[in-house]
């Protein structure tokens, strides 16, 4: 729990020892290598898969910071739930879309193929399968209602435990036998693809096996790189999957956090963006990269803030809402902390 102690650093000087949880990829590791430095804080990381972190914290409220799942938070937020205040700083970013995986013999060769098929899911409301979804709908026509799905999470590993989740209308979602797992149904044909498949190793989810690497199994979009340039292109829209949350109780008592864990993780991507420019850097110099990759890690494709990414948040909440998990559409001022909201 958040409580002041002596500044290892600085004698004399206290600074507020928070527990945070984070996924370990490029852009949280030098936190939790303790390679930055927050100004008045002193962060004592723990490293956990995401599917267990959101579980942990939206079911204990484990660490007084951590990731949360977009979509969770805005389903949270428009029940009334205040327990969480988010941080306009973005850990996981990526192009869900093209995580889907089929059968070969299921006959889907194009997405309006998965309409009337039998689609298996880790959790229906997770922001990946938002995502998905929403491509699904607005690129390609095909809506949840087109096909039926099988969801792996039981109610007592699920976000949807603690926001009250309920199938939207119109939609049918099925929950995965205990003594099975989306892996072992797909690959048994009793599923015909997968959105968002994990097979990590965690207390939440309960697949193992790498599908991808049987030869019964293929991308829906083979050529990925290509459909995530396509959709970029064209929308825009690089999708935000996590934000981290500061609990509310800490936030209220200590408002001044916020900014201090925004600039935190800002010097942490800054780093990262750093460290990529100086092996691009040498790439180019032996022609392994052109100068438009290196001039996009230059500036970095996945800024901080509300008012950069405010398109992309925008878009992620009105899924969220039109795909009934929420009664309403919620504003992003009701999410992030409001020190944060001009940033």
């Amino acid at each position: 729990m958040a409580h002041f102690t002596q500044d290892s650093k600085n004698p004399g000087r206290s600074v507020l020892e928070l527990s945070v949880a984070l996924s370990d990829n490029p852009r949280t590791r030098p936190v939790i290598e303790g390679r930055v430095d927050f100004e008045g804080l002193r962060l004592v990381p723990t490293t956990v898969h995401p599917s267990e972190m959101f579980w942990r914290q939206l079911r204990y409220g484990d660490f007084d910071v951590s990731e949360m799942s977009m979509s969770t938070l805005t389903i949270l937020t428009s029940k009334g739930n205040r327990d969480w205040v988010g941080l306009p700083i973005y850990t996981m970013r990526k192009f869900f879309h093209n995580e889907i995986v089929v059968r070969k013999d299921s006959g889907i060769n194009v997405p309006a193929d998965l309409k009337g098929k039998r689609v298996g899911v880790p959790e229906y409301q997770q922001t990946a399968a938002i995502w998905t979804r929403g491509v699904l709908q607005h690129e390609f026509g095909v809506h949840a209602r087109d096909m039926t799905w099988w969801m792996e999470r039981n109610d007592d590993k699920s976000h949807g435990h603690s926001s009250g989740f309920k199938a939207p209308e119109g939609v049918s979602i099925t929950p995965v036998p205990l003594n099975t797992n989306l892996g072992d149904m797909l690959l048994k044909g009793e599923i015909d693809g997968i959105v968002h498949y994990i097979a990590n190793n965690n207390l939440v989810d309960r697949s193992r096996v790498d599908v991808a690497a049987d030869p019964r199994i293929k991308y829906l979009f083979e050529d990925r790189e290509a459909e995530s340039a396509r959709y970029f292109k064209k929308t825009g829209i690089f999708p935000i999957n996590h934000c981290m949350v500061i609990k509310r109780s800490v936030y209220e008592q200590h408002p001044w956090v916020a900014l201090n864990l925004y600039s935190g993780f800002l010097a942490a991507m800054e780093q990262v963006r750093k460290e990529s420019l100086a092996w691009m850097a040498l790439y180019y110099e032996m022609g392994l990269v052109d100068r438009p990759v290196r001039n996009v890690v230059t500036k970095t494709p996945m800024p901080y803030g509300i008012k950069a990414a405010r398109p992309v948040l925008e878009n992620v909440t009105q899924y969220v809402y039109e795909q009934g998990l929420c009664d309403r559409r919620v504003a992003l001022e009701e999410i992030f902390a409001p020190n944060t909201l001009d940033l």
